[in-house]
């Protein structure tokens, strides 16, 4: 076959092919180029992932490509559906393709989802509308999709609204809206974001499992690069509104040659190794407004030469394709220097990480404790009708017992719904009784006010997203001053520790004038602990301090949390849902499930030998940014939700999710049904893998079974 001619087969095989594709926004500041001649291809039945930072382009390529764009958007370019051009039909001509041809799986499928009608009226209106079918055909093939995409009780299930169903079923219904029609191209767009490790796991295996049974291609909008590692078979990395690099999976992650794609990997940290530190990529992405002819990313790169300041590079082919897959190619004129290990030369590319402090010593009985929580429960009461009648209560957290040693980090991490917030409000808010929370060995609850109010100069708290937590009408200085303010430090004071403190986390102390608005996120979060640092805490709080971050601002913090860490000598409380993050982060680790704590111990030795079936079934759902590994392994896939915390439950929580409890013969299973099963040492947690360790906990009654 002649060149010309397997070009001719490829491109016969795309269902969807998109050629320099630009999309303009008018401003107050300009045009914002925020797409700048895309190039993309989707094959059937292959999953095609639009990687990249926050702002590069990618949602709104998609969008693009769905004519959802805003009226005031200038869309140029070819989108090619089966050869039939997209660009610049009709609302009600791309009607009739979306939906039908090509579907879309949205981010919040909440704020997707019309809340005044039924889930299955909802599938029911997107079958008719590009079906001749009855309402009582599409009613029942609505709950025939709910069954399909593994929705419990179809029947019951589509009489619910979207506010009735979490938020893994919702995604669930997205899901099977999006195949109603058996769709050419489906379009995923971070359809994992907002959702727990283990649902983000069955959603993920239902999205490959809906590609296979329609044969569409999909096209999966992710800044999760283990996402990527297990789903996708082909990659597009966009930086500045332009593919910088293209290639099929494998080739990506084992020979990045433009390093962003570099950065990015470097940046990203793994829950099946812990490193010294995290490589982060310098700078912020540009704004768009003013693109010079140059390469967008030379700002940022360690390795940018003049050349690149002269002009653009162009995507060129630095690679052969695989077997049905696009030729890897990379938008750097020093590519070819690029070798397989990401160096040029004997360099790395970003440098080597930075060396920090490791954790403190084993011994944590000689260092004091900052926090200490013993039976700590939290009960909410339900209420009913005009008189707030009390009709039942939702027990948020249930009696938990930990300590917080100076210097050392404890990590709270599960589910949506375990209780890991609440935790933190009842410490931070001293309103448990006497003998439950002790800070720094003493208990807010039985001093004078006045010295409870004097503990809180010794507990800080980081919010989860500093643009809603920073209150926009101060400036950064009267952020970070307004703590000493309060405790009467004298202001000549106040501004040599606020100049002293932005120092410290990297921040300018030329830009205190400036408001929240006009920093980054990454600056934001900056900002924000440099607040938290005012009082000199003996325990700062962090909320999911990074869950709002890209990946390269996420190693920034990262690294400079535990940099604070050693030269402020303070303790942290962290709750967060990215268990790659804690195990970078963390010394020790409490798994939390409805409201208890069923697991913990040191972090190493809990990420490498976990010993309560839920820890497992957590770990296992976590993507490995490496292809390879990824293919290898076998995620536990926990079937069902948590149950409502408003249930009465006796026995163990877990049970009826458990996959160890379904091996059990029926005698311990009924234990299980009916006993409530206590912390204990775990089995096997030390370095020969055969003894307990005190300090590792597991509340399972058969933790021997699989040990």
């Amino acid at each position: 076959m002649t060149a010309t001619r397997a070009a001719d087969a490829a491109t016969a095989a795309q269902v969807l092919q998109v050629r320099h594709l630009r999309v303009d926004f008018p401003s107050e500041a300009g045009t914002i180029h925020a797409v700048r001649g895309l190039d993309l291809d989707l094959t059937p039945g292959r999953t095609t992932a639009l990687v990249g930072e926050s702002g590069s382009g990618k949602s709104v390529s998609a969008l693009a490509v769905l004519g959802l764009l805003p009226d005031r958007a200038r869309v140029e370019g070819s989108v090619a559906l089966r050869g039939r051009e997209l660009t610049g039909l009709s609302d009600k001509e791309m009607s009739a393709i979306r939906g039908a041809e090509i579907a879309m799986v949205f981010q919040d499928p909440l704020s997707s989802l019309t809340p005044v009608f039924t889930v299955g009226a909802q599938i029911s209106e997107a079958l008719r509308a590009h079906r001749s079918m009855s309402a009582r055909q599409a009613w029942t093939r609505a709950v025939e999709l709910l069954d399909l995409v593994g929705i419990g009780d179809p029947q019951r299930r589509a009489r619910a609204f979207p506010h009735e169903l979490s938020g893994g079923m919702r995604q669930r219904v997205m899901i099977a809206m999006a195949i109603a029609n058996d769709p050419a191209v489906i379009v995923a767009d971070e359809p994992t974001t907002a959702l727990d490790v283990t649902i983000q796991a069955q959603i993920l295996d239902l999205l490959d499992a809906a590609r296979r049974e329609t044969g569409a291609a999909m096209l999966l909008i992710t800044h999760d690069l283990g996402v990527v590692a297990g789903h996708a078979d082909d990659v597009v990395v966009m930086y500045a509104g332009r593919a910088v690099e293209t290639s099929d999976v494998d080739t990506l992650f084992e020979r990045p040659r433009m390093p962003y794609t570099i950065g990015l990997l470097g940046a990203v940290p793994r829950v099946d190794r812990r490193t010294d530190a995290l490589i982060p990529i310098p700078g912020s992405p540009p704004a768009l407004l003013d693109i010079g002819d140059e390469c967008q990313f030379a700002p940022r790169c360690p390795v940018a030469v003049d050349d690149c300041r002269r002009t653009e590079p162009r995507l060129i082919e630095v690679g052969a394709p695989g077997a049905g897959s696009p030729a890897h190619r990379a938008a750097c004129i020093r590519a070819g220097e690029i070798g397989a290990d990401g160096r040029i030369g004997d360099e790395p590319v970003f440098g080597a990480a930075e060396t920090l402090p490791r954790s403190p010593a084993p011994d944590r009985d000689s260092r004091p404790p900052v926090l200490e929580v013993a039976g700590l429960t939290k009960v909410f009461p339900l209420t009913s009708g005009l008189l707030r009648r009390r009709v039942g209560e939702v027990r948020a957290v249930n009696g938990i017992d930990f300590d917080i040693r100076r210097g050392e980090t404890l990590a709270l991490v599960g589910e949506s719904g375990s209780g890991k917030s609440t935790t933190l409000l009842e410490i931070m808010d001293f309103a448990q009784p006497p003998g439950v929370v002790r800070i720094g060995g003493v208990d807010p609850a039985a001093v004078p006010r006045r010295e409870a109010k004097a503990l809180r100069r010794k507990v800080s708290i980081v919010f989860q997203d500093p643009a809603d937590a920073l209150d926009p009408r101060f400036t950064a200085f009267d952020l970070i001053a307004e703590p000493l303010r309060a405790l009467g430090v004298p202001k000549p004071d106040t501004e040599i520790r606020v100049d002293a403190l932005m120092r410290r986390v990297g921040l300018d102390p030329v830009h205190a004038d400036r408001f929240p608005s006009a920093f980054s996120g990454g600056q934001r979060q900056r900002l924000a602990i440099a607040r938290a640092l005012a009082t000199e805490p003996d325990l700062i709080v962090l909320d999911e301090p990074l869950s709002a971050l890209d990946v390269s601002v996420q190693a920034e913090i990262v690294n400079l949390i535990r940099r604070l860490q050693t030269d402020f000598d303070v303790a942290y409380l962290v709750v967060a849902h990215d268990l790659s993050v804690v195990r970078h982060m963390a010394d020790r680790v409490a798994v939390m499930y409805l409201g208890s704590i069923v697991e913990i111990g040191a972090a190493d030795a809990v990420f490498a030998a976990p010993a309560h079936p839920y820890t497992r079934a957590l770990l296992s759902a976590v993507p490995v940014p490496d292809p390879r590994v990824e293919r290898e392994r076998r995620p536990i896939i926990l079937h069902g939700e948590q149950p409502s915390a408003t249930r009465e439950i006796v026995g163990c929580a877990f049970a009826g999710r458990c996959p160890l409890h379904a091996r059990l013969d029926e005698a311990r299973r009924e234990r299980c049904r009916t006993s409530g099963p206590l912390l204990r040492p775990a089995i096997g947690s030390d370095a020969a893998g055969t003894a307990p360790s005190p300090d590792h906990r597991a509340a399972c009654h058969f933790l021997e079974v699989e040990r």
